[in-house]
């Protein structure tokens, strides 16, 4: 009998090696996969919360933009210490605990968009309208010289006001 435990234990732990090694191969793989791009080259990502998910779709942007996402990440960064991240809809979302959502970046053929989701309450205004009244937006293109003084102007003033909440019905359940 006690040849047998031996044995079962030993063919247990073998199967467990093996499993572990199979799933940690697979893990790999996920990770080494690039994403998806969608129409316009946006990243598609799964919606998650966390700096993780954002580096991922800054890391899949394509050509030029993903150094615009890098700058604007590390900007976003400095200028609000804390900010919580979080990939919804396939666009990195910042905000701060417990007052919403500030702004969101996607990923277009011929730019980035920053939108400001309480954009008119900005002093100056961004210059990009929406179809939302309160919705701003900043679009920025291959050639264009980001001005990171007057941007992390708007992000500290659009940090310091409640944002979007995630699905207040006062904005139909999407800010944009």
């Amino acid at each position: 009998m006690a040849g047998t435990t031996t044995k079962n234990a030993a063919a247990t732990k073998k199967t467990e090696k093996k499993s572990a090694k199979v799933a940690k191969k697979g893990a790999a793989k996920r990770v080494a996969a690039k994403p998806t791009l969608l129409a316009g080259g946006n990243p598609q990502i799964a919606k998650a919360d966390g700096d993780a998910p954002v580096q991922a779709y800054i890391a899949a942007m394509p050509g030029w933009r993903r150094d615009v996402g890098r700058r604007l990440d590390a900007l976003i960064v400095r200028t609000v210490p804390g900010v919580r991240k979080a990939v919804k809809w396939n666009s990195p979302f910042y905000g701060v605990e417990g007052q919403g959502w500030f702004l969101n970046v996607h990923t277009f053929t011929n730019y980035v968009k920053v939108a400001f989701f309480r954009g008119t309450s900005l002093r100056p205004v961004p210059p990009g309208e929406s179809k939302n009244k309160e919705v701003r937006y900043l679009d920025i293109h291959e050639d264009d010289k980001l001005d990171e003084k007057a941007l992390a102007t708007w992000i500290e003033q659009a940090a310091s006001i409640p944002g979007w909440d995630g699905g207040s019905p006062r904005y139909g359940g999407s800010p944009l």
